[in-house]
C-alpha cells in the first residue's frame, strides 16, 4: 500500500438539484466543497431532462472555486472521482457530444414501448412469465414498469427521435458521461449499468452483457460502452480540462460508482451484512452481501456495487425527507390566501425541536408516507398518504412528530425484509443523509425499528466521500476494509426501553391501514399518472 498524508481526491458529486465538488483527504475528510445548482425540465406526460452542458459547466465551476482557495496544492490532487444521479440516459456522437438533453431517472416516458417489451400471453406481476424468469436469474432484477429505467429511456429515444437514436454513438449515465468529457473514454462500471438490466451478474466480478437479454431488451450492443469495474482508472485527465482547472497533466480518473452505491461506501457499513440507512428525499435500507439473490414479492434485490467481487441489496422508499417537504410547502407553508406571514427560515430545526417536546407515538396519530405510491417492500404506485386518528384534541405539534414517526414505521416494514433476505438481524446501523443531521429522528428510528443507530457524521458529504473512497483503493492508499476506521460517528442512540410497547402498538396498526385501505387506494387511483419530484 502506498503512504502518503498528502494526497486529495477531487470528487465530484452531481445530483438532480446541481453539482458539488469535494476536495477529500486519504482519510475521508472533507477538506471543502462547492455547490452550483443545475435546471431540471420537467416535461408533459412524465418527461424529466437535464442539459449536460448545464452539467458540466457546474462541475467546472464548483472545481474552479474549489481549487482557487488555495486550500491545498493542485499538485497534491492525485485523481477525480465522480459519483451522479443513476438512470439517466446521454445519447452522445462519436466525436462525444450530446444529442439531446439528458433523460433523467425522474422519466416516465418510456412506460409504453416499455410495456411492450415486458407483456406477453402470460404475465406473472406485470411480467411475460418467459421473461421474468431469465431476467431476475442472469441480472437479479427486471426493469421498473414506470419506465424509469435507462432501458426505458433508450426505447423512448428510439421510437420518438429514431434519427437521435440512429445518429447515436453511446448511450451513457451521467457518471459515465461525465467520465467521457473529463477523458475522452467511453465506459461505464459494473454497477452503473445494472439498471438498463442487460448485463450477466452472476458472477459479480465479471459482469458482462448477455446476448439474450439484449435482445429481448431491443437494445444495440454497439450503442452500449465496455464495462469496467467502479476502481479501474479509465484514464488521464484531457490535456484542456487539467489546464483549464490548474491540475496536473497526469491526474488520473478513476471510474466511479453512482449515487447510491456510492453512499454505501461513503456510510462506512461496508463489511457484509453491516448495513446504513440514507434519509434524503427518498430512503432506503442498503447492506453490502456476499450472494446474488432476488425477493420478487417484496421488491428487494442483491445487485452489482462499487466493492469487486460484491453485492449491495437494494430497496427503495419513495418519499421519506420529501414528506417534510410536503408539510411545509402543502401545508404549513403553502402559498395562498391564507398565508401573510414569510416563510421561516430553519423550518425543519424547528420540526426537531417541536417533535422532541410530544410524547412518543404522538398521541396515537399515524402518519402514513406514501405521497408517491411506495416501492418496497411493497411496489404499489396507487397507495397514498394519510393521517390517522386525528381528534379535536392533536395539535400541529401531533402531527409534526407523526410525520417523523410514520417515516421510520415504513423503514421498519422495509427492514424486516432486509433482514430476511441477508438471514441476519442488521445492528447497528448507520444513518446519512440529510435526515441523519436531525437528532430526534435518528433517536425515533432507533426506537422504532428497536436497533442501534450510528449517526455518521457531516452526512450529507457520503456520496462524495464514498466516490473519494473508491479511487483511494484504485490508486492504492487504502482498502475497502480500512473505510470503517475513518468515519466518524457524531452519536450513537441506543432504543428507549420505555417506547417499546407504544411504537410496537402503533406499527401494527401503521400495517392494518396498508391491509384495510389497499382496494380504496386502487379504487381512487387507477388511471391517475404520476408527476415527477426530484430527489
Amino acid at each position: 500500500m502506498h503512504q502518503n498524508n498528502l494526497i486529495y481526491i477531487l470528487a465530484i458529486d452531481l445530483g438532480t438539484s446541481g453539482s458539488k465538488t469535494a476536495l477529500v483527504s486519504v482519510y475521508g475528510e472533507i477538506i471543502d466543497f462547492d455547490f452550483q445548482k443545475v435546471p431540471l425540465n420537467l416535461l408533459p406526460n412524465g418527461g424529466a431532462e437535464q442539459n449536460p452542458d448545464d452539467w458540466w459547466n457546474a462541475i467546472m465551476t464548483t472545481s474552479k472555486r474549489l481549487i482557487g482557495k488555495n486550500l491545498i496544492s493542485p499538485d497534491d490532487i492525485a485523481a477525480i472521482s465522480c459519483t451522479a444521479q443513476w438512470s439517466g440516459t446521454v445519447a452522445v456522437d462519436r466525436n462525444g457530444d450530446h444529442l439531446m438533453n439528458a433523460v433523467i431517472w425522474m422519466d416516465s416516458r418510456g412506460a409504453e414501448p416499455l410495456e411492450k417489451i415486458i407483456k406477453g400471453p402470460v404475465n406473472v406481476a406485470g411480467y411475460d412469465a418467459r421473461k421474468i424468469i431469465p431476467w431476475i436469474r442472469l441480472t437479479g432484477g427486471a426493469p421498473a414498469q414506470s419506465g424509469k429505467d435507462p432501458v426505458a429511456h433508450i426505447l423512448f429515444i428510439k421510437n420518438e427521435y429514431p434519427d437521435i437514436y440512429n445518429k447515436t454513438y453511446k448511450f451513457l449515465e451521467p457518471k459515465d458521461y461525465i467520465n467521457l468529457r473529463l477523458t475522452g473514454e467511453y465506459a461505464a462500471s459494473f454497477d452503473s449499468i445494472t439498471l438498463h438490466w442487460v448485463t450477466d451478474n452472476r458472477d459479480v466480478s465479471n459482469v458482462s452483457y448477455h446476448d439474450k437479454l439484449l435482445k429481448m431488451a431491443k437494445l444495440d450492443r454497439e450503442k452500449l460502452p465496455d464495462l469496467k469495474r467502479s476502481i479501474d482508472i479509465l484514464g488521464t485527465i484531457k490535456e484542456e480540462v487539467a489546464k483549464e482547472l490548474g491540475l496536473r497533466k497526469d491526474t488520473k480518473v478513476v471510474l466511479g460508482s453512482p449515487d447510491v452505491p456510492s453512499a454505501a461506501i461513503g456510510s462506512g457499513a461496508v463489511r457484509d451484512f453491516e448495513g446504513h440507512i440514507y434519509i434524503g428525499t427518498s430512503s432506503w435500507i442498503l447492506a453490502h452481501v456476499p450472494f446474488k439473490k432476488t425477493d420478487i414479492f417484496h421488491n428487494i434485490a442483491s445487485i452489482p456495487c462499487s466493492i469487486p467481487g460484491r453485492y449491495v441489496i437494494a430497496n427503495e422508499q419513495e418519499t421519506a425527507g420529501a414528506s417534510l417537504t410536503f408539510l411545509r410547502d402543502n401545508i404549513l407553508y403553502h402559498k395562498d390566501e391564507l398565508l401573510k406571514e414569510e416563510k421561516v427560515p430553519h423550518v425543519y430545526q424547528i420540526f426537531d425541536r417541536i417533535a422532541e417536546k410530544v410524547p412518543a407515538g404522538s398521541h396515537n396519530v399515524i402518519f402514513t408516507p406514501w405521497l408517491y405510491g411506495e416501492r418496497t417492500p411493497v411496489e404499489n404506485h396507487l397507495m397514498r398518504a394519510g393521517l390517522y386518528n386525528l381528534s379535536l384534541e392533536n395539535t400541529r405539534e401531533d402531527i409534526i412528530r407523526a410525520f417523523l414517526e410514520g417515516v421510520a414505521y415504513n423503514q421498519k416494514w422495509v427492514l424486516k425484509y432486509v433482514e430476511k433476505f441477508i438471514g441476519r438481524k442488521m445492528d447497528p446501523i448507520n444513518m446519512i443523509g440529510g435526515g441523519a443531521n436531525s437528532d430526534v429522528w435518528c433517536q425515533i428510528h432507533a426506537d422504532v425499528l428497536d436497533r442501534t443507530i450510528k449517526q455518521v457524521e457531516d452526512p450529507i458529504q457520503a456520496n462524495a466521500r464514498g466516490a473519494a473512497f473508491i479511487a483511494l483503493v484504485g490508486l492504492g492508499y487504502i482498502n475497502f476494509d480500512d473505510i470503517p476506521k475513518y468515519i466518524k460517528i457524531k452519536q450513537v442512540y441506543k432504543p428507549n426501553p420505555g417506547n417499546r410497547e407504544v411504537y410496537d402498538k402503533l406499527f401494527k396498526e401503521f400495517l392494518n391501514i396498508y391491509k384495510k385501505n389497499s382496494g380504496i387506494y386502487r379504487r381512487l387511483n387507477k388511471g391517475l399518472k404520476h408527476i415527477n419530484i426530484a430527489r
